[in-house]
């Protein structure tokens, strides 16, 4: 008994503590937003060249481990769903299960995933250095903003990347998986383009966009905070860029089922089942 009342206030802590570090991320969004458009001592051009060296590493440089993850994935999905459909008889509903799988779950997840395991974690120990370093103090000294300067160009260059990843992730997944797929089974472009085109609606547009946009902000504000959470020495360095991949895929993962659930749950409600 004395065991589980133990694990139960442990939890409940790990739970409390998990709400604070959600808040402190959450100020952070806004303070950072707020200190891009008030405090400019920095300049716009400044800020802009922080964006686009940003936009540069995380999404150009991307581009090839996401084209071989969406030729793959792509491939496997297609020819999988293809097969299976023609044996029950339904391959007119190829389209709409491509769109419910690529589009709606797995185009947004693996870029995001990707975009941790490469920019995440490179935000996060390049932060933790500036501080480390006091770099960031040297910053203050000088009336700029580090939240201006550093936070808001890495979020917005973020976001801006991983929408265009995941978009790239999906053309390259429904088109190039399609061609992999017509080396194993024949199946007419023309049927296929048709079986998309009539599949894609604006709700999976919204829920796609949505996705990708929390799911960045998400990563570049958790990689930010827990690199200015550093404070004794470089030592802290690696064990704040772990924690930042590790809260952020917790926080990617459970925002994306939250919004399937929600979404989900809406269609139920609409079709009358509940």
């Amino acid at each position: 008994m004395i065991f589980v009342f133990n694990q139960i206030d442990r939890w409940g802590k790990s739970f409390i503590g998990q709400l604070e570090y959600t808040a402190r991320v959450l100020l952070m969004v806004y303070l950072s937003v707020r200190a891009a458009f008030v405090d400019q001592a920095q300049g716009l051009r400044t800020v802009f060249s922080v964006v686009s060296a940003q936009i540069y590493f995380t999404g150009f440089q991307a581009l090839p481990l996401i084209s071989v993850l969406a030729l793959a994935s792509g491939g496997v999905v297609i020819l999988q769903s293809s097969s299976n459909l023609s044996l029950l008889g339904g391959s007119e509903m190829i389209g709409k299960l491509l769109v419910v799988i690529i589009v709606r779950e797995l185009g947004p997840l693996m870029t995001a995933l990707v975009v941790i395991a490469r920019s995440g974690t490179a935000v996060a120990s390049e932060v933790g250095n500036m501080r480390a370093n006091r770099e960031i103090e040297a910053l203050e000294s000088m009336g700029i903003n580090p939240l201006s300067y550093i936070v808001f160009p890495r979020v917005l260059g973020g976001v801006v990347s991983v929408v265009c990843l995941a978009f790239y992730y999906v053309m390259i997944a429904l088109l190039g998986g399609f061609l992999i797929t017509r080396l194993i089974q024949d199946m007419p472009f023309t049927f296929y383009y048709e079986s998309l085109a009539n599949a894609f609606a604006f709700e999976d547009v919204g829920l796609f966009v949505l996705k990708n946009i929390f799911s960045g902000v998400i990563i570049f504000v958790v990689a930010c905070e827990q690199g200015l959470s550093v404070r004794r020495g470089p030592w802290e360095v690696p064990v704040v860029t772990t924690q930042a991949v590790v809260n952020s895929i917790i926080y990617v993962v459970v925002f994306n089922m939250s919004v399937t659930t929600i979404f989900y749950l809406k269609q139920l409600i609409k079709l009358g089942v509940i």
